[in-house]
């Protein structure tokens, strides 16, 4: 089943290179010299975004995603590094319950301390906290995370079109000696994310957004396939350049049952 799936990756992705490169040739030929480097025509922002798609739904693309992800759970682990130099590592479980868009979907984040624990509830297009099953409202910084966390996310591109969300193919980059499309996903609340995805595995490796006249970026490493879909177990979120928070996966199973108690007030 892996060489399986590896050849259909490497085949797809020959594919998916050579279209590239003929364009590209094709444009050499043709454009004027100038030195802003721009996105070959061939690779539209849709072409991107759909073979992204494509590779994190294990090469069954949207409908393999729709059919495992009906439930997410996730157990982990994050570390939050203050202004001042201080790190502070929580345990987090997440559950999430898919719907037809992502403001439909219900999301429950418990986070806890040796101290403390509490959790921030997305549900209803509503955000809530509960402490000792006691609902309370969040400071506005924590809604803003918690907020960030769901509309500036991978699924922000991998759900585009379920969030009827606007496309934009900026232009190909290099970086680092990596070969990146950057893709601007505007979503229907005008939220804008962008992502850089990686033109050799139609990976995201990073993504950007402001916040608050805050510029965030966050990378994405540890790529493993999960239950048949692409899931990258280890996450840093900078905010103006400073490391603020680093995300790492314990275990994450999908389509098991959630109850819906978990999404409730009360």
């Amino acid at each position: 089943m892996f060489l399986r799936l590896t050849v259909l990756i490497l085949v797809f992705s020959m594919a998916f290179a050579v279209a590239v490169a003929a364009q590209e040739a094709k444009t050499d030929k043709t454009a004027k010299s100038d030195n802003k480097q721009t996105a070959p025509e061939a690779a539209t922002a849709e072409q991107v975004a759909e073979s992204a798609i494509f590779i994190y739904g294990g090469l069954l693309g949207r409908q393999n995603l729709d059919q495992i992800r009906k439930t997410s759970f996730e157990r982990g682990k994050t570390t939050v590094t203050e202004a001042d130099g201080r790190k502070t590592t929580s345990t987090y479980e997440r559950f999430i319950v898919r719907g037809e868009n992502q403001t439909k979907e219900k999301i429950r984040f418990d986070q806890a301390y040796p101290d403390a624990k509490f959790s921030l509830v997305y549900n209803n297009e509503k955000i809530y906290g509960l402490y000792n099953e006691t609902v309370f409202t969040p400071r506005e910084d924590a809604t803003r995370a918690f907020q960030n966390q769901i509309w500036h996310s991978i699924d922000a591109l991998l759900r585009y079109k379920e969030n009827e969300s606007k496309l934009e193919l900026v232009k190909r980059e290099k970086i680092m000696g990596v070969d990146f499309y950057l893709v601007d996903v505007t979503d229907k609340q005008n939220l804008k994310t962008r992502f850089y995805v990686s033109v050799k595995s139609l990976r995201v490796m990073m993504l950007e957004y402001e916040s608050e006249s805050v510029k965030f970026k966050r990378k994405f490493y540890d790529y493993n396939y999960a239950q048949g879909t692409l899931v990258p177990y280890r996450s840093v979120l900078w905010a103006n350049e400073r490391e603020v928070e680093e995300t790492e996966i314990g275990t994450v199973t999908f389509g098991q049952k959630i109850g819906e108690t978990l999404f409730q007030e009360s």
